[in-house]
Formats: structure tokens, sequence, C-alpha cells
């Protein structure tokens, strides 16, 4: 799965906590944060802090695999999406259900940027 904006990590981030069972709580006690910072991380807010935000993605089973692409990109060139796994997934049809979420997500920012 790609995910290209912070809210797309926050639908991951809560998606893949309400498999696992935890409470926004129960997530910021394992990463040693508050629960209002796991609630900003899901609802997507830009600027929180990257060490907090791979130490959750961890707690949640989420890989991060980041690689170069192919070439090297002048400086200022836009960058590919990162690419994310997780051990934990729940499947319908051919997708899991988060890329159904992000699908759904990136809809209707089809055309004309979603406003927040």
């Amino acid at each position: 799965m790609r995910l290209t904006t912070p809210h797309e990590i926050g639908l991951l981030v809560r998606e893949q906590r309400r498999l696992l069972g935890l409470s926004q709580h129960d997530l910021a006690d394992r990463v040693g944060a508050s629960r209002q910072w796991v609630q900003n991380l899901e609802a997507g807010k830009p600027g929180l802090e990257l060490g907090l935000t791979l130490r959750a993605l961890t707690a949640l089973g989420v890989q991060i695999d980041a690689r170069p692409p192919a070439g090297n990109p002048r400086p200022g060139s836009e960058l590919p999406p990162v690419h994310v796994q997780s051990n934990v997934t729940q499947q319908r049809g051919s997708g899991s259900l988060i890329d159904t979420i992000i699908a759904q997500h990136r809809a209707p920012m089809s055309g004309a940027r979603k406003r927040r």
C-alpha cells in the first residue's frame, strides 16, 4: 500500500489499532505519548514527531519499506510515496481493509483537492 498524506497514515493507524482491539489510551501507553497525541496522529495532523509516529507504527505491527526511486531524482523533484505493509490485515475481496479505506479517502480528491 502506498501512503501519500498524513491523513492516510492516520487512517492506517486508526484501523490497525481497532483491528488489534486497542484503545487510543492503550496505544499511547505503548508509544510513550498522550492519548491526545494518538488522536492527532489518527486525525492526520501534519508536523507530529517522526520518532513517535514510527514507534506507533511499530507498536501496531506496521512495517515501512522506503526505497529511493529508480535513477537519481533531481533535488526538489517529487519523491514517490512510501510503501507500507502491515502484519495485521483483514482481507476484504482482493485487497486489505485499509487499502479500501485509503481508496475511499482518495476517491473524492480526484480532480480538485479536498479542503479540511
